[in-house]
């Protein structure tokens, strides 16, 4: 059906979300080549022939922030093909020119002045090709062709459907992030990791670049520390450490040769700690901390997973942090860098999903029988649609890609590699993979119910029918999907004939009336029994799943944020009488 839904958010049709993409790593040459491509679809063999639509990038197609003004439904034999020109003047040619993808959905091709400059696989992280060999004074052409099989390439695709319903939501393909171009000499700085060590006060960042690295670090305008080496850096200060109470970030420059870069650090540290009782709890900083939290699904109903506007994910953060919320479960979604850099810099933490891949998903499987009680060994690759080797390996390149793509977000405080038995497979090899990858952070290999033999190092629980319990574990324990409480808004929906939710409520007292007596009844209690975290499902509704705190079009808000803050308050009142 038609989606008639929007958000109050205008995007600027010639140059949407054209803020810097990339706010850790900034240069001064910026191009943004977002806003109106010539798109055309055509079928695998058909001649394209002339374009014969106009496109909004990075909006997909499916959406209507597309400009497209049709519902269109991308097929696995279909192509798309964009094409844009843009001018550059002869500053530009010479050195290295970096063209950007924030994501293509799924795999593509990409040409410039005619030449093909490289191709992409997999949809939701970033890539560049340097064209500077390709380019010309003045004029020149980029043209992108996409295609969207991902199904069959069982590769990520998050909760997208081609027969959307229920808790599966309208896919959308080619590009949905940010195109830009940047301008570098050739000796540049190709990369920079932050590794913090927390417990000695040092910031030990790694810069691959072949030369002198010269680096200034700021406290606000204050210059704290400057100097210059050959080698890595080992920075010692007495950093202020960052958390959701306090997200202390500090600002660094970078000189390379002809090279600048501006970027951001935080310390911090994520660990699993032993409270006074005895108990594994999530820690903080060295303590243990008590995340209180929403599933975070990132759908928006005129952009599909493309926000419409910087303002509108500020503006959601901090309605989240007013509600007194601490943490975002990025749910099998990657966002661009931006939505982290706002995270990192208003304090909240993020768990950031894996996106998930695989056949088609058995529900007896994945879902019926682990609410039996029937868990089953991950290695077992028919069982979870896993028997395709080549899709088992596109997972693991795409959550390298992941991981690389995002390790320096100081927010990010947990991978999530699996989530409910979608796709999982060798749960317990991936996390070692991980930890090994990224040993500054928490990894959980299993999100909710396929928890063979303890494979995870959390006991991660899914539950939204059965009465809350911590179970006896020598594990942290969290509850990472609960709640799902529906409220239909009238206006504010997506269907007003389908809906789906795991309880439902006719009137906002009556669902004030129930998030208060599951908070204070049900969860917090459960906190001196071990529960280290809840993530409530969830921030929005999204398409027929109307269990969110505030309605698909950002409009209305289900709860009185004040009377929220109050429920969390409670939970962190508690989590403090654990840890004095």
């Amino acid at each position: 059906m038609p989606n008639n839904l929007k958000t109050n958010y205008e995007i600027d049709k010639n140059c949407p979300l054209a803020e810097y993409p990339r706010p850790q790593f900034v240069r001064d040459s910026y191009l943004c080549l977002n806003g109106k491509w010539s798109f055309a679809i055509r079928k695998v063999g058909e001649e394209l022939g002339a374009y014969d639509k106009q496109i909004i990038v990075p909006f997909s197609p499916e959406s209507a922030n597309s400009g497209l003004g049709e519902n269109i439904k991308v097929l696995v034999n279909d192509r798309l093909y964009y094409q844009r020109e843009f001018e550059i003047d002869k500053s530009w040619i010479g050195g290295v020119t970096l063209l950007h993808f924030g994501a293509v959905d799924y795999s593509c091709e990409v040409f410039v002045n005619g030449k093909r400059v490289g191709s992409h696989e997999g949809g939701f992280t970033a890539f560049c090709f340097n064209v500077a060999m390709h380019l010309v004074e003045g004029v020149n052409t980029i043209t992108v062709i996409a295609s969207d099989s991902t199904h069959l390439s069982g590769g990520g695709r998050g909760k997208q459907n081609l027969n959307p319903g229920g808790y599966w939501y309208t896919a959308q393909s080619g590009i949905w992030q940010t195109v830009w171009m940047e301008h570098l000499p050739h000796n540049y700085i190709h990369s920079i990791d932050y590794i913090p060590d927390f417990e000695n006060n040092v910031m030990n960042i790694n810069i691959d670049y072949s030369g002198l690295k010269k680096y200034t670090v700021y406290d606000g305008d204050k210059v704290i520390l400057q100097g210059e080496s050959e080698g890595n850096l080992r920075l010692e200060y007495d950093f202020i450490a960052w958390s959701p109470e306090n997200p202390k970030l500090y600002n660094v420059k970078f000189v390379c040769g002809e090279d600048k870069v501006k970027s951001y650090f935080a310390m911090r540290s994520f660990s699993i700690v032993t409270d006074k009782y005895g108990k594994k709890r999530l820690g903080l900083n060295g303590k243990p901390y008590f995340f209180s939290g929403l599933l975070d699904q990132g759908y928006w109903p005129d952009g599909l997973l493309t926000y419409p506007s910087d303002k509108a994910i500020i503006d959601e953060i901090a309605w989240v942090k007013r509600m007194g919320f601490n943490t975002l479960r990025k749910h099998i979604k990657i966002e661009p860098l931006r939505w982290y850099y706002h995270c990192d810099k208003m304090g909240i933490i993020v768990w950031q999903d894996f996106v998930n891949g695989g056949g088609e998903y058995k529900f007896a499987n994945v879902a019926l029988f682990p609410f039996l009680g029937i868990l089953h060994r991950d290695d077992d690759y028919k069982y979870f649609s896993r028997e395709d080797e080549k899709g088992r390996k596109r997972f693991i390149y795409e959550w390298q890609e992941t991981v690389n793509q995002l390790k320096n977000c100081p927010c990010i405080y947990m991978w999530t590699v699996f989530n409910e038995g979608w796709g999982q497979f060798d749960s317990k090899k991936i996390e070692r993979a991980v930890k090994i990858t990224d040993p500054t952070r928490i990894v959980e290999s299993v999100s909710g119910w396929h928890d063979y033999k303890k494979q995870c190092d959390i006991r991660s629980i899914h539950n939204y029918y059965f009465p809350l319990r911590v179970p006896k574990d020598s594990r942290p324990v969290t509850l990472s999907e609960f709640g799902g409480y529906a409220l239909k808004v009238a206006g504010h929906i997506f269907s007003d004939d389908k809906s789906f939710s795991y309880r439902a409520y006719k009137t906002q007292p009556k669902f004030a009336n129930a998030l208060k007596k599951l908070y204070l009844n049900k969860v917090a209690p459960l906190i001196k029994k071990g529960l280290s975290a809840c993530i409530y499902t969830q921030v929005s509704d999204v398409e027929e799943e109307i269990n969110g705190l505030i309605t698909y079009d950002r409009m209305v808000a289900k709860i009185d944020e004040k009377e929220m803050k109050q429920l969390n308050d409670a939970l962190y009142s508690e989590a403090n009488k654990i840890n004095e």
